[in-house]
């Protein structure tokens, strides 16, 4: 008999980044002098806006997929991401579940393609699938 796969019900993606007007500028500042890095950031969005291939690839997900900045964590997403942003994190019954951390991300390059096949394949490996 199989066993049973948990369900991710819910993705919450943590930007290395205040959402603050003061936090954005001191990112767009840094990202230019090289001090600050984001990789779900590059991955999510252009120069100013969001890309057009991540609002598809939101948008096509079977599970809400909700960004946050590390100043608008919810108590819970703070406590389990406190050092590991920026990250994608599922939300299972069972709890909180890490599915890809700041070098998975970086692997990405940018790509939301290249995003979406590492979050199957986190799916995947740890035993997990989207609630229908």
């Amino acid at each position: 008999m199989a066993a049973l796969m948990e369900v991710v019900t819910a993705l919450t993606g943590v930007y290395q980044a205040d959402g603050s007007v003061q936090g954005e500028l001191r990112y767009v500042v840094g990202k230019l002098l090289g001090t600050a890095h984001c990789a779900l950031c590059d991955i999510t969005h252009g120069s100013v806006r969001e890309k057009r291939g991540f609002a598809a690839c939101r948008e096509a997900l079977p599970v809400p997929l909700r960004n946050v900045h590390l100043d608008e964590r919810s108590p819970e997403i703070q406590r389990f991401t406190d050092g590991r942003t920026p990250c994608v994190v599922g939300h299972t019954p069972a709890g909180l579940v890490l599915l890809l951390d700041g070098p998975a991300l970086d692997a990405c390059e940018g790509s939301v393609t290249r995003f979406r096949d590492a979050l199957d394949a986190a799916l995947t490996r740890l035993h997990l699938r989207f609630a229908p």
